[in-house]
């Protein structure tokens, strides 16, 4: 798996997972329960991880979503 966004914005977690559920794309949000350890200090950022085969469809949904400022990497 690639990491495609990192970020502690829930409301940009949510719509990423959306768009991506739309468009087909198997995804996982990693990190998501360490605010249970660090306490809910946002220390921590969730990544959100694609499938190396879908990553250019991922990035090129993020993309013409107006995301494209948000992606970790190269393109």
């Amino acid at each position: 798996m690639v990491e495609l966004i990192r970020t502690n914005d829930l409301v940009l977690i949510g719509l990423v997972e959306s768009l991506l559920a739309d468009a087909g794309i198997g995804h996982f949000v990693a990190d998501a329960h360490m605010s249970a350890l660090e306490g809910s200090i946002g220390a921590f950022q969730r990544r959100i991880l694609v499938a190396e085969d879908q990553l250019s469809q991922a990035r090129r949904v993020l993309v013409e979503a107006g995301l494209a400022g948000e992606l970790r990497g190269q393109p």
